[in-house]
């Protein structure tokens, strides 16, 4: 197969995947999101990756965003939420995070294949999301990409579509969020 092809077969793949996700989820998670204090995002990984792209939309959208472990990154507390990206929600290091927001008083939101995971059952919002984990043997959503591809770029998509869902609660438009936007590049 060429280039083309492999890319026109994962668009075909993200198509089906985003089909998948509940719009009442990730409602929620827009929500809980603008009524939190500060809002810290973690993942390991390329989920991790995906987080911190979500992280810099969410400033750029005026909400206090931060990326679990920059040195920078205040102390999370009550009325602040914690949002997990986590494929199979056991990540041994994400567990003890996601158990440390919630005993001091913030809330957790996992986004997900398994909801019933260990992070998902902490979780105060739970958004599932389509995608195949990284041993496929287990999974039943097919694809033809390497480990858990389908669930980082599902991840992405989802993460783009709450920003705009907040932005138009919020009535903003990409001309306000480029006001603060870095401009020491």
């Amino acid at each position: 197969m060429e280039a083309t092809q492999y890319v026109a077969e994962i668009v075909k793949e993200l198509q089906q995947s985003v089909a998948q996700i509940a719009d009442t989820e990730a409602e929620t998670l827009a929500d809980l999101i603008l009524r939190s204090n500060k809002v810290f995002v973690v993942g390991a990984g390329r989920s991790g990756l995906m987080g911190r792209a979500f992280a810099m939309r969410l400033m750029h959208s005026g909400i206090h965003a931060y990326v679990v472990g920059e040195t920078v990154t205040p102390g999370i507390d009550q009325g602040d939420v914690l949002i997990v990206g986590t494929g199979s929600g056991e990540t041994k290091s994400l567990i003890p995070m996601a158990q440390k927001a919630k005993s001091l008083g913030a809330s957790v939101a996992a986004v997900t294949i398994a909801p019933e995971s260990t992070i998902g059952s902490l979780a105060d919002a739970v958004v599932k999301l389509p995608g195949a984990p990284k041993d496929q043997a287990s999974g039943s959503h097919a694809t033809i990409q390497p480990m858990a591809s389908l669930f980082e770029q599902t991840l992405l998509l989802f993460y783009d579509a709450v920003i705009l869902r907040i932005m138009e609660k919020q009535g903003q438009d990409t001309g306000r969020m480029y006001g603060r936007h870095a401009n020491l590049e």
